[in-house]
C-alpha cells in the first residue's frame, strides 16, 4: 500500500522561506568583504579595503586604485561611483585586495599611498611580489606619480587619461606601464601623456603600451576599469619576472569596449552610478580637468 505525504500551504511557505534563506546566506558568504576605513593610517587617506572572496589562506596580489578629481572630498562613499571599486560591487570578480583611498583634495602623494600599502601588508596576508596601480584622470596622474617613486613596489600599472607630475620619470622604465589617453579629450589634453611617454622612451621604453587612441573623449578609458581582461593584464606580471617584460596587451578594439559591463549588476553600487549621478561627475571632472590642464605641467595638479 503506498502512502502519500501530504504538505499544507503554510508548510510549503515555510519550506520556501527556508530555502531562500539559506540562499541568500550562501550568496552572502561568498561576497567579497569590503570595509570603509578613517583615520586608519597615519599619513595616509581614508580608504576602502577588498578582501579577497573565499577566504585568504594563501598570499593575494593588490590592486590600488586611485580616483579622479571629481571623487575627491570627505565622502568616502564617493569612491564608490566609477573604478575598480564599482567593478567589483557590480560583480566583477578579482581575486586580490582591492585598495581604493579618497584624496581630499590636491594631488596625489605617493607616500600617503605607500603608506596605507604598508599598513595591508602587515595587517593582511598580501603578495608583495604582486602589487598593482591603476587610475584615471587625476588617478592617472597618481598612478604615474607612485608608480615612478617606487617602481620597485609596483609590478605593473595602467594610466588612463592623465600624466605625471614627480621630477623624476626615470623610475618607469624599471615596470610594465600601459597608458591610455584620447585624442579628444577636453578635460587633461593628451599631450600630458605625451610628455610621460617620451620621458619613459629616454630611459627604457621596453616596457611601455601607448595607446593614443583617435577620438576618444576623458570618459572614454573608465570602461577599462569594468574588464575582466585589464585584471588579467595587470596580473600577469610581478616583480620577481626576469627582466620584468610586459606580457602581451590586449587590443582596446570598439567591440572589446562594449563588453565592459557584460554580466555584471548595472544597478549595485553607489547611487551616484545613476545617469543622473554620472552625469554630473563627469560634468565635475571636466571642468576640474580644464583646469588642471591649463597649469604649467611642472605644478601639481590637484
Amino acid at each position: 500500500m503506498t502512502t502519500t505525504t501530504k504538505f499544507s500551504p503554510a508548510a510549503l511557505l515555510l519550506s520556501l522561506i527556508a530555502f531562500l534563506f539559506l540562499f541568500m546566506t550562501f550568496d552572502v558568504e561568498a561576497a567579497p568583504k569590503i570595509s570603509s576605513n578613517y583615520n586608519k593610517v597615519k599619513n595616509g587617506y581614508n580608504f576602502w579595503l577588498v578582501e579577497p572572496e573565499g577566504g585568504v589562506s594563501e598570499k593575494k596580489p593588490v590592486v590600488i586604485f586611485l580616483h579622479g578629481a571629481s571623487l575627491c572630498g570627505t565622502d568616502l562613499n564617493k569612491v564608490r561611483r566609477y573604478g575598480t571599486l564599482a567593478a567589483v560591487e557590480k560583480g566583477r570578480k578579482i581575486d586580490a585586495y582591492v585598495i581604493a583611498p579618497q584624496n581630499p583634495g590636491g594631488s596625489w602623494s605617493p607616500s600617503k599611498v605607500m603608506n596605507i600599502l604598508n599598513w595591508v601588508e602587515e595587517n593582511y596576508n598580501v603578495d608583495s611580489d604582486r602589487v598593482y596601480v591603476l587610475g584615471m584622470s587625476l588617478g592617472g596622474y597618481g598612478t604615474i606619480d607612485f608608480a615612478a617613486t617606487y617602481p620597485d613596489k609596483v609590478a605593473a600599472a595602467m594610466a588612463f587619461c592623465g600624466g605625471g607630475t614627480v621630477k623624476d620619470l626615470s623610475g618607469l622604465g624599471e615596470l610594465p606601464l600601459w597608458i591610455v589617453h584620447g585624442t579628444a579629450d577636453r578635460a587633461v589634453s593628451v599631450s600630458q601623456s605625451d610628455r610621460v611617454v617620451e620621458a619613459v622612451k629616454k630611459s627604457d621604453g621596453s616596457r611601455l603600451y601607448y595607446d593614443r587612441i583617435s577620438g576618444w573623449d576623458h570618459g572614454k578609458p573608465a570602461r577599462l576599469f569594468y574588464l575582466e581582461e585589464t585584471y588579467d593584464w595587470l596580473f600577469s606580471h610581478r616583480l620577481s619576472d626576469k627582466n620584468r617584460p610586459a606580457a602581451r596587451k590586449f587590443a582596446l578594439s570598439s567591440e572589446t569596449m562594449r563588453s565592459a559591463y557584460a554580466g555584471l549588476n548595472h544597478h549595485a553600487g553607489y547611487q551616484g552610478s545613476s545617469s543622473k549621478g554620472a552625469a554630473k561627475a563627469k560634468k565635475t571632472t571636466a571642468r576640474k580637468g580644464r583646469t588642471y590642464a591649463s597649469r604649467k605641467s611642472s605644478k601639481r595638479r590637484a
